[in-house]
């Protein structure tokens, strides 16, 4: 299928074929009838896209301050490496779309196949979008007019934080397509509307819509205000503009009346005037896109809905009250139509800096069905080790890609479809597909790379161990203890080999560290400055990260193991007043079955400069020191004082010899019963933090 889609670091727009999604859990997949191009949002993007590296940094300081932080950490190098790699990554384009259900996903009710329905899929022939995202279009309501709904949404959440009571005297500042629909709205809502804006066209077309229009280039916009409103000044005032001045928000608090309301649903500099705003006592607040719901996981793509009777207006309520006031006729859209094309004619709008208010875009039957998921890049050769990736996500493309280039890859998977066509093209992948049972039923495929978020590990695992395929698996292998055990019993049926992404003991800092030790008990502490990580990040989620225990102190719970050579018999975790399952701040003590103790402290509130890894070993009067996989140091031995190459966590190695234990048949170069035991580990640590005790490993 076809897909409208970005180049973050060259500005190129494009037209990629991608295979097409397949629905989930929780979605409906919806084939495209009409999507509206939001000339602000994504001329915003094009505009960030053409910009050089420099300019990039200017438009978003915060994350300047981010990257020089990493430079720091990581070296300049490295930094840059990310960075690049971040930016040269297509990003999908539009979120206002129509279109015809044509496959609804386990857990959703409410939709049936044939529905026509709204929602926030991108510019594509096929989208799969969440159910709470989803909504019924009344069957008077034109393609063509519901098409508006999620824009006008964005107005509709601003008026509701306004407040705007019948009478009310309310301004629109910026009347791009959001600012016309959100006008049209408060007239509907029976206020007084005044609209602010300098482009001729747009104040033509405010006018024809009955918007009584100030040019702020002819007058004194505070004065000319203040006579429409009889010397009071607006009751409230929406910003819908887009710029970086700070005048337009020192220009909203002159036009308020005293202890007036300013709602911000654009995007603005923000130099606030103190002395304006305390004299008035103006309430200042910023709309967050749709409404109650947005970026929340639960919502979203947990499809938890907010009770009506506490949280009366959420998006997908406010998508719904739009349609309704499409369908009454109280809210009338047509004025505002200037164009409709056809997908394949995207380039006019894109390449042109016109002021069209809504320009919209027209889909054909695409030429396949959802049931198709493959796309075909190029011709595949016979070769003695065919692999496949399941999952595009970043450390595919940031990671496992690099290091495997050149390498017999035949498939690369991704949900979406998206991102594993935009890789595939990258790396001359012959075969993307939204569907990885593709990859798992072709007996050509030897070995399946396993790169998804944490809850699909095991499933994903199962499947291909019984598909008869070896796999590598990035860590963890399993986010519940039931999970790992159902692991176990397939893989002893099983003549696959499975290895997870326990990179460290492959680097060279950690071969040498392994040939200096000797077969006698060990102490070893490994303190990682991990950083904070939000509570509502995915990590954190038990359900899909599994938490920080178990989805990132595995690596380290892992390297102790490699070093001491034992397995652990038991595990105790203390927290800093964090006693919850997703611990940011702890200490998880081992012991194991050689005698040896292990110490993983791990810490997210160091600072972000101070080297992410440390690894202490102490053993017969001599002590190693690994610092963040950059530098080792010997103490007390004969013939070594350090080894100092470069930073190298064994990603490379690790992969190498996996390629090479697959072809030749060769013994898993991680033994099954160390993987189980640190997996069992993290279980038994994240059981410590609850009952506070130490806890036996099985």
């Amino acid at each position: 299928m076809k897909q409208l889609a970005q180049n973050l670091r060259t500005g190129q727009t494009i037209l990629a074929e991608v295979p097409a999604p397949i629905v989930k859990k929780g979605y409906v997949l919806i084939q495209s009838r009409k999507s509206l191009i939001s000339a602000g949002t994504e001329r915003m993007l094009v505009e960030f896209s053409k910009a050089n590296l420099f300019e990039k940094a200017r438009q978003q300081p915060e994350k300047l301050i981010l990257v020089l932080d990493k430079i720091r950490s990581d070296g300049f190098l490295n930094t840059f490496k990310a960075v690049s790699g971040r930016l040269n990554q297509l990003m999908p384009l539009g979120y206002c779309n129509v279109g015809e259900v044509i496959q609804v996903g386990d857990g959703v009710s409410g939709f049936m196949n044939g529905d026509r329905v709204v929602s926030n899929g991108p510019h594509a022939e096929i989208v799969c979008v969440p159910a709470n995202l989803v909504t019924k279009i009344p069957s008077n309501v034109p393609d063509e007019e519901a098409v508006f709904t999620v824009l006008a949404a964005i107005g509709l959440q601003g008026i509701r934080l306004l407040k705007p009571a019948l009478g009310e005297s309310v301004v629109v500042i910026g009347l791009g397509l959001i600012g016309l629909l959100a006008a049209t709205l408060l007239r509907a809502n029976g206020c007084r509307v005044i609209g602010i804006e300098p482009d001729l066209k747009r104040l033509e077309l405010a006018v024809k819509m009955g918007i009584l229009s100030i040019n702020p280039n002819d007058c004194d916009v505070a004065k000319r205000v203040a006579d429409l409103t009889g010397g009071v000044g607006a009751d409230g005032v929406l910003i819908a503009a887009s710029s970086k001045s700070g005048a337009i928000i020192s220009q909203a608090a002159s036009i308020a009346r005293k202890r007036g309301k300013i709602v911000l649903i654009g995007n603005i500099g923000l130099n606030l005037n103190r002395a304006v705003f305390y004299q008035k006592e103006l309430t200042f607040q910023v709309s967050c896109s749709y409404g109650p719901g947005r970026y929340d996981p639960n919502y979203e793509q947990g499809g938890v809905d907010y009770p009506l009777p506490f949280v009366r207006w959420t998006e997908n309520r406010n998508f719904q009250a739009i349609l309704d006031m499409l369908s009454m006729g109280l809210l009338n859209v047509k004025p505002l139509i200037s164009n409709i094309i056809p997908l394949q004619d995207f380039g006019h709008f894109y390449s042109n800096k016109s002021n069209a208010p809504a320009t919209i875009i027209n889909y054909q039957q695409p030429n396949l069905t959802p049931a198709l998921k493959e796309f075909k890049t190029s011709f595949f050769p016979p070769t003695d080790l065919v692999c496949g990736i399941i999952g595009a996500g970043n450390f595919t493309r940031m990671t496992l890609l690099p290091n495997l280039k050149g390498k017999s890859l035949k498939y690369l998977a991704s949900l979406s479809g998206f991102t594993a066509a935009e890789l595939a093209k990258k790396y001359k992948i012959p075969f993307a597909t939204a569907d990885y049972q593709v990859i798992l039923a072709d007996s050509e495929v030897d070995l399946v790379f396993i790169t998804t978020r944490h809850d699909q590990h095991a499933r994903m695992v199962i499947d291909a161990m019984q598909a008869k395929k070896h796999i590598f698996v990035e860590k963890p292998l399993a986010i519940l203890p039931a999970d790992l055990e159902e692991i176990i019993h397939v893989y002893q049926q099983s003549e696959a080999s499975l290895t997870v992404g326990f990179n460290r003991r492959f680097s060279p800092y950690a071969l040498k560290m392994k040939k200096l030790l000797v077969d006698a008990p060990m102490n070893v502490v490994v303190t990682v400055n991990a950083g904070y990580l939000p509570m509502d990040a995915w990590l954190n989620d038990l359900s899909i990260g599994g938490g920080r225990i178990v989805g990132e102190a595995c690596h380290f719970i892992d390297f102790i193991t490699f070093l001491t050579g034992s397995l652990i018999s038991e595990v105790c975790t203390n927290a800093l007043s964090d006693h919850s399952s997703f611990c940011q701040n702890g200490n998880i003590l081992l012991r194991y079955a050689n005698g040896s103790t292990g110490v993983v402290n791990y810490f997210s509130n160091g600072h972000s400069t101070y080297p992410k890894e440390r690894v202490e070993v102490y053993f017969t009067g001599r002590t190693l020191i690994l610092d963040d996989f950059r530098n080792l140091t010997g103490y007390g031995f004969k013939g070594f004082s350090g080894l100092k190459i470069r930073k190298e966590k064994g990603h490379k190695a690790q992969f190498e010899k996996l390629l090479e234990s697959v072809k030749s048949g060769g013994p898993a170069i991680i033994a099954f019963e160390e993987i189980i035991n640190t997996t069992r580990a993290t279980f038994a640590a994240v059981e410590s933090l609850r009952k506070g005790t130490w806890i036996r490993v099985p």
